[in-house]
């Protein structure tokens, strides 16, 4: 070739090599954070028995931070049932429902922050999310079974006379609580899962993890991507009358995601089904409803607006998405012109990929 062949390749400065070379290392790092590798990630995965129920959690992060993040979640999960365990007389909550008729007492900030969180649930859910209404649990065999007969209604009105989270003195500055009247008790069931999973959410968050799942008995909260190849973890919604089938799959991303259904606990008396969510206002098991899915930012939000909206219907739902651009709820139930059929109702938020 001669020499005074033009080339046309072009030559770059000095300066424009370095700012090619820097542009190349950002996008290395920006790659090795957000998509994992074999050699800098690690899958930690846990599966245990608390609060009654299995909790789940799968964790990607580097090697330590994984498994420091794991073991955190399980810390929150453990001190979350010691608080909170109505069956061990020696937990906090125990303590509570056996001396607050008597005197004030002193909460802990885990349980004061419960308590904030089901006063909230309360107002917001017009009173029909109460976690004083553990009376008519008892009422109804939902802790230990009253055999095969149907409380009386005057039963009913003596155990409705005594909840009401409206009848509990808080004291904010010294974080107490007393019951106004004897016989009230306190049960976080409701809103204690939820509770957990959004404390644990938030603790590993600030450790640093962007990629995971936790799952504590169906209240779940989803971060980052669940692969390299997809954008949004996939949620199954459970069929409540076909329990090896699935009704819809949702597609969620640094979400929460709560299920309330007929089919988690129930008795039976006479023949019929009862589930355990209970309406505080008529005292009697919630009916027609089979399950309510609500995604949302907050895992414990998603837990009580569950259940708020299994007890007060589709109305509520709609009312509540319009008000929480980023709630979604997807509702199972019984047609009322028909009850041997079902219906679904979709409101807000959600990223529906199917409905088989």
């Amino acid at each position: 070739m001669d020499s005074n062949t033009e080339n046309t390749g072009k030559i770059i400065s000095k300066k424009q090599y370095r700012i090619t070379l820097a542009i190349i290392f950002f996008c290395a790092v920006v790659l090795t954070y957000f998509l994992p590798s074999k050699s800098n990630t690690a899958k930690t995965e846990q599966k245990f028995p608390v609060m009654g129920t299995f909790a789940h959690t799968v964790i990607y992060g580097a090697p330590e931070l994984a498994a420091e993040a794991a073991d955190t979640v399980r810390d929150v999960f453990f001190e979350v049932e010691k608080t909170c365990n109505i069956f061990d007389p020696e937990s906090e909550l125990s303590r509570l429902n056996a001396s607050a008729s008597a005197q004030p007492f002193k909460c802990s900030p885990l349980l004061w922050n419960m308590f904030k969180a089901a006063r909230r649930a309360y107002d917001i859910s017009g009173g029909a999310f109460d976690v004083s209404a553990r009376p008519l649990m008892l009422l109804w065999g939902f802790y230990r079974k009253r055999g095969d007969t149907l409380p009386a209604q005057s039963e009913i009105d003596k155990a409705r006379s005594g909840i009401g989270l409206n009848k509990v003195i808080f004291d904010d500055k010294n974080r107490t609580v007393k019951f106004s009247q004897p016989g009230m008790s306190i049960d976080m069931g409701g809103i204690a899962k939820g509770a957990a999973v959004q404390l644990a959410a938030e603790k590993i968050s600030s450790l640093g993890i962007r990629n995971g799942v936790i799952d504590l008995g169906g209240n779940m909260y989803c971060f980052g991507n669940p692969s390299r190849s997809g954008k949004y973890h996939i949620i199954g919604i459970r069929d409540p009358l076909a329990h090896n089938r699935v009704c819809a799959r949702l597609a969620m991303r640094d979400q929460a995601v709560a299920t309330s259904g007929n089919y988690e606990r129930y008795v039976n008396i006479k023949g019929r089904h009862y589930t355990h969510i209970m309406n505080p206002k008529t005292g009697i098991p919630v009916e027609d409803m089979l399950s309510v899915t609500v995604i949302c930012k907050d895992a414990g939000k998603a837990d009580f607006l569950s259940t708020s909206v299994f007890i007060n219907g589709p109305a509520f739902a709609k009312r509540i998405c319009k008000t929480n651009p980023d709630t979604g709820i997807f509702i199972v139930r019984r047609r009322p012109d028909d009850k041997s059929r079902t219906e679904t109702m979709k409101y807000g938020n959600l990223k529906i990929l199917d409905n088989k």
